[in-house]
């Protein structure tokens, strides 16, 4: 109802797109046929979701790490059809609606996924929290920081999608020889007992059933 700036934005990426002529001549759908082929698309891609998450315990047996399970393969195929999308409307010249495709559904993530993921699994009963390890938690600051400084001048050249391509290969690196989270833990006092030793940790009982009981929730 309010106009925008970012409007303006897109009407000119739209007077821009290569082709746009093209796309306007195409057959558009009805109200029906596009609540029919997305009810339809919805349900196929509930169920491979489905399908995907149960076989991720056996891929991980397979020898995958979780890290690169998680930031990597997932996204690839969950994002697929946005991948594509982004990079058809970038070859296209309409930039702006390619970082929305780009951006748009990491903000979704972080500001109404994760969040929801919690409430849900307090609801069902299943333990799950935003304490991330500060492996993560890296990766998503430099993330931030090289998106945010390529974006803000406003301007793209090739040279930073090379350098851009080559971060997202060093995390996936990172994350394929980063140890699983039940080998190594950054964060808590199993985190600390796991990395020092047991041979090498001397803590009152008392204090150490103190503790666990604070991390598991039970104090």
């Amino acid at each position: 109802s309010q106009h925008s700036v970012f409007h303006e934005v897109i009407e000119t990426d739209e007077h821009g797109d290569l082709d746009r002529e093209e796309d306007q001549a195409r057959m558009k759908y009805t109200g029906t046929e596009t609540t029919v082929a997305l009810t339809v698309s919805l349900t196929l891609s509930t169920t491979l979701l489905i399908y995907l998450v149960e076989q991720i315990e056996a891929v991980v047996h397979s020898g995958v790490p979780d890290q690169f399970l998680g930031l990597i393969l997932l996204p690839l195929v969950e994002k697929a059809a946005e991948h594509l999308t982004a990079i058809d409307e970038a070859y296209d010249g309409v930039i702006n609606v390619a970082l929305f495709h780009c951006l748009g559904p990491s903000i979704q993530t972080a500001l109404f996924n994760g969040p929801l993921v919690v409430i849900v699994g307090w609801i069902l009963g299943k333990p799950m929290d935003l304490n991330f390890e500060i492996f993560m938690i890296v990766l998503v600051v430099l993330g931030i920081l090289v998106v945010g400084n390529f974006l803000r001048d406003g301007e793209t050249n090739w040279l930073e999608g090379a350098l851009l391509v080559v971060v997202y290969v060093i995390i996936a690196i990172a994350s394929w020889y980063y140890p699983n989270p039940d080998v190594a833990t950054s964060n808590g006092i199993e985190g600390l007992v796991a990395l020092a030793g047991p041979k090498h940790v001397t803590v009152d009982r008392a204090l150490l059933k103190d503790l666990l009981s604070m991390v598991n929730g039970d104090a």
